[in-house]
């Protein structure tokens, strides 16, 4: 009797077999493929060249910064100086309304209370005079 043959193929001709892990790796569904892509190089050299023109750049922002708010700061305080000289009554009322508006400010904020603690003192009261009747 001659041997038997089959027209099909095994279930599992290549690849896994049942049973091995799965690779952890990127899926690509366009290519039906798994795997790692290839990484181009790493020079770290370049990399770090990089970096320190991007580090420069930020110091010198960072300095043209702090330069134009010292600028700034300067001419207020000189412009401060001249109109205090130049009117000082004006200056000194100017002063003590700007204190006295944060004096009332600072004040008020402090004197009120919320809806939650003026109900909460009154359920303490009740509580209080409840406690007080047994």
């Amino acid at each position: 009797m001659p041997a038997k043959t089959t027209k099909t193929k095994p279930l599992v001709a290549e690849g896994a077999k049942i049973g091995e892990p799965v690779p952890r790796a990127i899926v690509d569904t366009n290519t039906a493929s798994v795997g790692i892509p290839p990484q181009p190089e790493f020079d770290a050299e370049k990399e770090i060249g990089d970096i320190r023109k991007q580090l420069e750049t930020l110091r010198q922002k960072v300095t043209d910064a702090s330069a134009a708010v010292q600028g700034g700061a300067r001419q207020a305080i000189r412009q401060t100086e001249a109109t205090v000289k130049l009117y000082p009554l004006s200056s000194l009322i100017a002063v003590a309304a700007t204190a006295a508006l944060f004096a009332v400010g600072i004040a008020g904020l402090q004197g009120k209370r919320s809806r939650y603690d003026r109900a909460l003192e009154e359920l303490r009261d009740v509580y209080d005079s409840v406690r007080g009747r047994f």
